[in-house]
């Protein structure tokens, strides 16, 4: 035991720190990383002014409030960007596409709708079964449908007669 009374108190706080760092590594969440840099500080604390262990406790416990917090606020100010920033809202997933009515929609209530392979309630204007619609946004797990309308496709050809038959080419 008597080892251990001969280390000097800074070490043991860097000692923590890298401990710290390392669990950083294996556990998610980006939180024992901001502990790391207290018990980093309180070394450095500790080696320059050599304060007693209370107040070693003491400005580990502050300073961990303080990187905590100050890294929190980082995070908030600038989040960090996601490739994928619908990834767990699956209603926001499906905002845009269509959809198949399986279970009427009635006025001022709500059906439900085919997506892929899945099933969903979803509230609009009055629709019958089999109507197609398209997913305009969500409220909750009730998507938002509107009617799907369908444009005919376009001939280029037409544009050129309906010049010549309304009296000349004025392209």
């Amino acid at each position: 035991m008597d080892d251990l009374a001969s280390i000097d108190a800074h070490w043991i706080w860097l000692t923590i720190g890298l401990a710290l760092a390392a669990l950083e590594l294996l556990v998610p969440g980006v939180y024992l990383i901001w502990l790391a840099v207290a018990a980093f500080l309180t070394g450095a604390i500790t080696f320059a002014l050599d304060p007693s262990l209370p107040i070693q406790i003491v400005s580990f416990t502050v300073l961990s409030l303080i990187t905590a917090y100050a890294a929190n606020r980082f995070y908030i100010e600038q989040p960090i960007a996601s490739s994928d920033p619908h990834m767990n809202n699956r209603g926001a997933r499906l905002t845009g596409q269509t959809a198949t009515v399986v279970q009427a929609i009635e006025e001022g209530g709500t059906g439900r709708v085919r997506v892929g392979d899945g099933e969903w309630l979803a509230d609009g204007p009055p629709l019958a079964a089999g109507a197609r619609v398209r997913i305009t946004g969500h409220a909750g797990a009730v998507l938002r449908v509107e009617p799907l309308v369908l444009q005919a496709p376009v001939d280029p050809g037409d544009a050129a007669r309906r010049r010549l038959e309304d009296g000349g080419d004025e392209a």
